[in-house]
């Protein structure tokens, strides 16, 4: 039987998908006509064009999309906890140690609507809690924010708030520092590939391996780029304890400062600029506030304590005479600082201290004139935002499905968790903490007094979990068992695709299928949102059709058909 055609959209990239017998039989990058493509052109100051090939990438992951699809741990038919009775005996303390047994369709939606129906009327809409995760199948209906979040946003809920662990540095430090919440913290990156080509001379790359991690949406797109920056005679320096794929590549220079001690190797630079004078004077007296007060810290006025090379050679295992050497080939030139916005720097303990110290080093010598900018890695193509297509995020809350509705789905629940503080609320209320999560509507969200429960609200006693597991990634994931096997949760229902941690700890579980057994549509690497036209990481703007490749397998469902039957039975 001849191969079938098929196309689609993954977190890593858009695909061709081969369907032969009712079977997927291979993925590869998308084929694209290259009549479609409208290759853009860079000339750098030696008069040297770039443009790039007439073709769009993927991730190296995204080739095993098919092994996904057909991996063992596929969820295959509703199932039910063995020891889990809704009518008699829960036994929660059994979660993550019972066995399941499969039931029927209808008897899993007649329990989860039942339950959802009993918790609703004894402790109020708040006595339900959503959680999903941070990435899942691409597509914007079938993506976390798209059909289940209308579901949670009818019914009401207290919503379990990520916390932005992608980039917590630039979100809780730099937004201070330079007053940019709108990406929620994270470096703006518009057209700084044609600043870098045209007016930078050296790229300094601090704690990014932008070759391996391309941004993840974004495929591999930017590889080319530092190639690109390479025959344009940019000098380009890693500063990364790893010797990472990219130095190894494109690198002129690899500095290794041991980790974690990032914000004492820029205070040394600082203080070899103030020392040698080789800031620039100007933009700091016409653009920024507090200057002389910081003048004073880093010199050791304040503390007595000089924050010099030596110092930091000591903190950071680094020589001395190598962070001065950086400071003044740094203060030479025109520096294009790619600080990654991603990078582990910005996740690790006092993040916020490097991130906000990466703002006034740039600042130093003249943040936004030619040349000198900074930037995520992966980001700053040329971008036609002509057209406007949306994000799985987009925009401003207002989530895809909701401006597709003739009703948008506001939910009613005041009531919120932060995320890492989950198992506190369950065995340890109550809870206070301070900031609301992915703080994107202005800085002053970074200060809300937040508590749980809100005075003359419910505790949860029912936990709806949808996608992909991410208990293995937090602190002292022992304790999120314990609340998973709390009694005050008297229902976890889990909706997915494979087995994993969480789906274990339930007591019913759902089977969704992938988005290679569904419909859906999304643009390459566009999130919307809190990331808008984050596609410019991308050399094309690429809108995918998802199609639906095969048949959903074994007992498997959409998402958004899942919604639907429940919706349906609940008679909303």
């Amino acid at each position: 039987m001849k191969e079938s055609h098929f196309t689609n959209n993954s977190c890593g990239g858009p695909i061709s998908v081969y369907v032969k017998d009712g079977k997927i039989s291979r993925i590869r990058p998308m084929a694209i006509d290259k009549n479609d493509m409208k290759p853009w052109t860079i000339t750098d100051a030696n008069g040297k064009k770039f443009s790039p090939p007439p073709k769009v990438t993927i991730q190296p992951y995204v080739m095993s999309e098919r092994t996904r699809v057909y991996a063992e741990e596929r969820i295959k038919y509703p199932m039910k906890r063995v020891d889990f009775d809704p009518e008699g005996e829960r036994h929660p303390e059994n979660r993550g140690k019972s066995g399941y047994e499969r039931i029927s369709w209808e008897e899993a939606l007649d329990i989860v609507t039942g339950e959802i129906k009993r918790v609703r009327e004894t402790y109020g809409p708040e006595g339900i809690a959503s959680m999903k995760p941070e990435h899942h199948n691409f597509g914007n209906v079938g993506y976390r924010l798209g059909a289940f979040t209308r579901f949670i946003n009818i019914l009401g809920t207290t919503q379990i708030e990520e916390n932005p662990d992608s980039w917590e540095g630039w979100h809780w430090g730099a937004t201070h520092t330079y007053g940019f919440y709108w990406r929620l913290g994270t470096i703006e990156s518009y057209d700084l590939l044609d600043d870098a080509l045209k007016y930078s001379d050296m790229i300094v790359y601090w704690s990014t391996d932008p070759n391996a991690t391309c941004n993840a949406y974004s495929g591999q797109e930017s590889v080319i780029w530092r190639q690109w920056l390479k025959e344009s005679g940019k000098k380009q320096v890693f500063i990364d304890p790893f010797y990472n794929y990219t130095a190894a590549t494109v690198g002129d220079k690899w500095i290794s400062p041991r980790p974690g001690t990032d914000a004492a190797m820029i205070l040394a630079i600082m203080h070899v600029w103030l020392q040698e004078d080789t800031y620039d004077k100007d933009y700091i007296a016409k653009r920024t506030i507090g200057f002389d007060e910081f003048k004073r810290y880093v010199l050791g006025e304040a503390d007595g304590v000089p924050k010099t090379p030596q110092w930091a050679a000591k903190i950071t295992d680094l020589p001395a005479r190598n962070i001065k050497a950086l400071a003044r080939e740094w203060a030479s030139k025109k520096v294009q600082y790619f600080g990654s916005g991603f990078g582990g720097a910005c996740r690790s303990a006092y993040a916020t201290e490097w991130t906000r110290l990466s703002v006034l080093l740039q600042a130093m010598q003249g943040l936004g004139k030619p040349g000198v900018s900074m930037g995520a890695d992966c980001g700053g193509a040329p971008y036609n935002a002509s057209v406007y297509f949306p994000g799985y995020a987009d925009p401003d809350g207002m989530l895809f499905l909701s401006r597709a509705a003739k009703k948008p789905a506001i939910n009613p629940v005041e009531q919120t968790i932060s995320r890492p503080l989950f198992p506190d609320a369950i065995l340890n209320p109550p809870i206070k903490w301070t900031g609301i999560g992915f703080c994107a509507h202005s800085l002053d969200e970074q200060f809300m007094k937040m508590s749980y429960p809100l005075p003359g609200q419910s505790e949860i006693h029912m936990l709806y979990r949808y996608g992909s597991s991410y208990i293995g990634t937090f602190c002292n994931g022992k304790r999120w068992v314990e609340a998973f096997q709390s009694p005050k949760l008297e229902f976890i229902v889990t909706q997915d695709c494979w087995w994993n941690n969480e789906t274990r700890l339930a007591d019913i579980v759902l089977p969704a299928c992938t988005n290679m057994e569904r419909n859906d549509i999304s643009e390459f690497c566009n999130a919307g949102g809190y990331v808008a036209d984050g596609s410019s990481a991308c050399n094309y703007r690429v809108i995918v059709y998802q199609q639906k490749c095969i048949e959903p397998l074994y007992e498997s469902k959409s998402d958004y058909k899942i919604f639907r039957l429940l919706s349906a039975k609940m008679g909303i």
